[in-house]
């Protein structure tokens, strides 16, 4: 008689709990999140989990931090967001109205995340096997050498603009030579003595001869 006993008493307290829960006032749970702005003012949090703990029921604040959806009184509402803390909440069993309003600021919450080296290959050995699967033909050397050829350098530097480093150098020196002369007449080529040596030199070549 003992068993029956039991299992009566058992059935009796499963009926007692659903009809708790039954009772408890069904409640329209709205409200809006808000985080702390740069000015350090409220702005709204899009895209925070507001559900119901241990449950699927729940819903998401919108572009606006809005959020509302059905939750029973008495029941604990988490307020979750990547990058913020959680926060729990208790819907209270004293309320007089099946509406509750509810304003929540989430903190920020910062996760330092261990270095990462991130390498091509998964492993040392994969890296000596495409070590040695590179080709180093002729063909690429020789497309190097061309490349690093004096008359592609040459072309190089007369068709590539200096950049602003390179620009502003240029105008430094040039400014330092005037600054030199400040105050007197520079100095003219044609009694410079190596003006005269190149001058001659070029007449011994015969570099003014009309060319026919």
């Amino acid at each position: 008689m003992r068993i029956p006993i039991i299992f009566i008493v058992f059935f009796l307290l499963i009926i007692r709990v659903d009809a708790q829960k039954e009772s408890r006032t069904i409640v329209e749970f709205s409200g809006m999140v808000f985080t702390e702005g740069e000015d350090g003012g409220p702005v709204p949090l899009p895209y925070t989990t507001v559900a119901v703990k241990g449950s699927s029921r729940g819903a998401y604040s919108d572009l606006d931090g809005y959020f509302a959806f059905i939750a029973l009184a008495g029941e604990t509402v988490v307020f979750s967001r990547i990058g913020y803390k959680s926060v729990e909440i208790v819907v209270p069993d004293t309320l007089s109205s099946n509406h509750y309003k509810w304003l929540q600021i989430m903190s920020s919450d910062d996760y330092l995340l261990p270095e990462v080296f991130i390498y091509p290959w998964p492993s040392k050995e994969h890296f000596k096997q495409e070590f040695f699967a590179l080709d180093i033909s002729n063909e690429i050397r020789e497309k190097a050498q061309e490349n690093l050829a004096e008359d592609a350098m040459k072309e190089m530097r007369h068709s590539t603009h200096p950049d602003g480093k390179e620009a502003g150098s240029i105008v430094l020196r040039q400014q330092a030579t005037e600054y030199v002369y400040t105050g007197q007449i520079k100095p003219q080529n044609i009694f410079s003595p190596l003006a005269w040596k190149k001058f001659v030199d070029a007449w011994r070549r015969g570099d003014f001869k009309k060319k026919k």
